[in-house]
């Protein structure tokens, strides 16, 4: 067995853990596998030697190894050795056979101390001839017995193994004649490997690589088992016990009695059921097989006794209780069947209920948008909506603590904002609508698809939705900070807007908006531009948010006809009067919130001579007295000329005709204009006798320079149709 949700194969050979493919898979860096998948069918090998894997056990393993011929053409006497150190890994003597292929050679195998190098442990060796005195010399080898080749066991498991090849050949070339094999071979190979005619000794000096099988034992870590324990390494898994290597360290782990499976794997040992073996022959004469966890025993059958306190030696027929027995094994059945159908019973409830549970999904997903959704997506063409992720009703009420009232992030005409947190940890804000109306349906299916199609950094990012609930459910990306209107207007909040963060902010909103008119395609209405709508970060980062009215234009529309809809105070007069909504309605929005980061006050007053903020800036610029009205932050920290410049800026973004204001992508390069004046001194100073805003040139020697007529600015205009807030 693989460790679960590991790759349980390389071709055609299965790894068994602790070997493993791939991080995380393995029990150490001892036991990665790699698989070659250039290979048909693909191969593994064992990272840590470089060997290929022929198969894995919880016992062993059997490798494809590797030699190359030592040759000799002087007919001196020559040695050849080849050190190999394979710890923790060691060539199994029970399994393996040392070999020696060649002519007039010895072959000898011994382990050395993997420090010194010094030859610690002698193993075996052996002699293999091809010729005699007298010239006499065997040409033909049917088996490894001497002649050509030569085999013998070694007593011992070795890990550092050290191979000697001699030339033992006591006759000068002229005496040998033509002596075609002057290359030799020594190898550890598993104890059935007979193919030995494979290896070429007539090589003419070039190398050639061999290969062929052979098993290597393997031992967990450096301590023993007392020791082992301790650790937090531990290999062994549960119902498994633990066995010292004979390999000097290292344990391996084996599974108790009565279990079987993968003892390195936490639940690998699984229970044997002796009972379940046919040919068992456990009980006798009538006693019951009885499989316990780690065993079995034998028990009376009823009407029966044990013959004589010993089960396992059979039972006794009980005359006396034979009729009882009956009565009880009847009960037992009928029992038995009573609960098989409530057993079923049960199921088919369930059945029932899930099938119940699942029809009131798909009602309330055709209730909630779901097909107007899938009829946005198939329309459209695009792919974004798509990657939306859809949240099951369970995911976000726990997220929620069922939608508590403590969770609340702020309340709106369209629905409640709520905190939560998902099961992977991250921090969502949850957008759930307070009515289900048609109308409704429309805006909240409207705000998905919207979303879905933008990515900008100043844009709220939708993360999915959830149709599957009573009322249409959103999850957004959390911004932490509130709201631009809570840190303008809150009685309870200090306002800690500098001069430089506002403007930053207006910055910021002006490129989002930008964005969305200009680059965005199709192009994007956001039809609700409000400071409640701009959402600020830990670190006053402003994102734009609430799409539920907003609306895609091809960028060769002028407008939208629609029924009047925002926030008073924020409508674009024009709007209000024809319900024509065009871009520069965002635009008079914004100059809006632009009069509200000057003044810090709020859009609809009752206590103003002008209740309307737009009505109030536009006179105090008018009438030359702007710096009456501005809020005290901007006076302490903000310079007279930056404060006019965005002051005139906001004055032309409410402009009463429409045609008359500039582009949200020209407000926008303005404020990126003066902001970078701003940061640099020497700028400011060049900019300090003429600067441009939005095309137009200002001079910052005086307020009176802010002066400019309006005309019609204070019409009443009539009550357009179908007016609604």
């Amino acid at each position: 067995m693989a460790k679960p949700g590991c790759q349980e194969t390389c071709g055609n050979v299965g790894i068994v853990y602790p070997f493993g493919i791939g991080r995380g898979c393995y029990h150490d860096k001892n036991f990665e596998v790699s698989c070659a998948y250039s290979s048909n069918p693909p191969r593994p090998s064992l990272v840590v030697l470089q060997v290929e894997v022929l198969k894995t056990s919880p016992d062993n393993v059997r490798i494809c190894d590797w030699t190359v011929a030592a040759c000799y053409f002087d007919y001196t006497s020559q040695a050849a050795s080849a050190f190999t150190p394979m710890e923790p890994y060691s060539y199994s003597h029970a399994e393996n056979k040392f070999i020696g292929i060649g002519c007039d050679i010895g072959a000898y195998i011994g382990e050395l101390n993997r420090t010194s190098r010094s030859l610690t442990r002698y193993a075996g060796g052996c002699v293999s001839v091809c010729h005699i005195p007298g010239g006499r010399a065997w040409s033909n080898r049917t088996s490894c017995s001497g002649i050509r080749c030569c085999q013998t066991t070694f007593s011992n498991d070795l890990s550092n193994v050290d191979l000697w090849l001699t030339n033992m050949s006591m006759w000068s070339k002229a005496m040998a004649g033509s002596n075609s094999n002057p290359c030799s071979f020594a190898i550890i190979a598993e104890k059935n490997f007979s193919d030995f005619d494979r290896f070429d000794t007539t090589l003419s000096g070039e190398n050639k690589t061999y290969f062929y099988p052979a098993i290597l034992n393997w031992a967990i870590g450096n301590k023993f088992c007392q020791e082992a324990r301790k650790r937090s390494d531990y290999a062994c898994g549960s119902n498994s016990r633990c066995v010292d290597s004979d390999q000097g360290s290292g344990y391996k782990c084996r599974c108790s009695q009565g279990y079987r499976g993968n003892p390195y794997l936490q639940d690998g040992c699984i229970d044997i059921n002796e009972c379940m073996d046919p040919n068992n022959t456990l009980c006798k004469k009538g006693a019951v097989c009885i499989n316990t966890y780690g065993g079995y025993y034998c028990a009376s059958p009823p009407g029966y006794h044990s013959h004589d306190s010993q089960p396992e030696h059979g039972c006794v027929r009980d005359k006396v209780k034979l009729k009882a027995a009956i009565l009880v094994t009847s009960g037992i059945g009928i029992a038995v069947v009573l609960l098989i159908l409530l057993a079923v019973g049960f199921w088919l409830h369930r059945q029932l209920e899930e099938r119940k549970k699942n029809k009131l999904k798909q009602k309330l997903f055709k209730r909630n948008g779901g097909l107007l959704l899938q009829q946005q997506i198939t329309s459209s063409g695009k792919g974004s909506v798509e990657k939306t992720k859809l949240y099951t009703i369970e995911e976000l009420e726990k997220a929620t603590d069922n939608f508590n009232a403590s969770r609340v992030l702020g309340r709106g005409g369209h629905g409640t904002v709520y905190k939560g947190m998902l099961l992977d940890g991250s921090i969502v804000a949850i957008k759930k609508s307070i009515i289900v109306d048609e109308r409704q349906v429309v805006t909240f299916v409207n705000e998905v698809f919207i979303l879905s199609q933008i990515n900008h950094r100043h844009i709220v990012k939708l993360l999915g939705c959830c149709l599957e609930s009573e009322v249409p459910l959103l999850v957004y990306e959390y911004v932490s900070n509130s709201t631009l209107s809570h840190h303008l207007h809150d009685r309870n909040c200090e306002s800690k807007l500098s001069w430089e963060k506002r403007l930053r902010i207006a910055d910021e909103i002006a490129g989002a908006l930008a964005y969305l008119h200009t680059y965005a395609s199709p192009a994007i209405l956001h039809r609700d531009i409000k400071s409640s709508n701009i959402l600020l970060d830990e670190h006053f980062r402003a994102v734009v948010s609430d799409f539920g009215l907003s609306r895609s234009i091809t960028h060769e529309k002028t407008h939208l006809t629609t029924l009047v809809q925002g926030t008073f105070g924020y409508l674009d007069p024009g709007y209000f009067r024809s319900g024509q909504f065009t871009d520069k309605s965002d635009v008079y929005a914004f100059g809006v919130v632009l009069a509200e980061l000057l003044t810090g006050e709020k859009v609809i007053c009752s206590s103003r001579s002008e209740a309307s903020l737009a009505t109030h800036f536009r006179l105090a610029m008018k009438q030359n007295y702007l710096f009456e009205i501005l809020d005290k932050v901007i006076l302490d920290d903000g310079q007279k000329e930056e404060i006019l410049a965005v002051a005139r800026l906001a004055k032309i973004c409410l402009k009463l005709g429409g045609k008359k204001r500039p582009t949200m992508k020209e407000i926008a390069a303005d404020l990126d204009q003066l902001r970078r004046t701003m940061e640099q001194p020497s700028l400011q100073r060049t900019c300090q006798d003429n600067c441009s805003v939005s095309g137009r040139s200002y001079s910052y020697a005086s307020t009176s320079a802010v002066t400019e007529e309006y005309v019609h600015e204070d019409q009443d205009f009539p009550k357009p149709y179908g007016m609604t807030t």
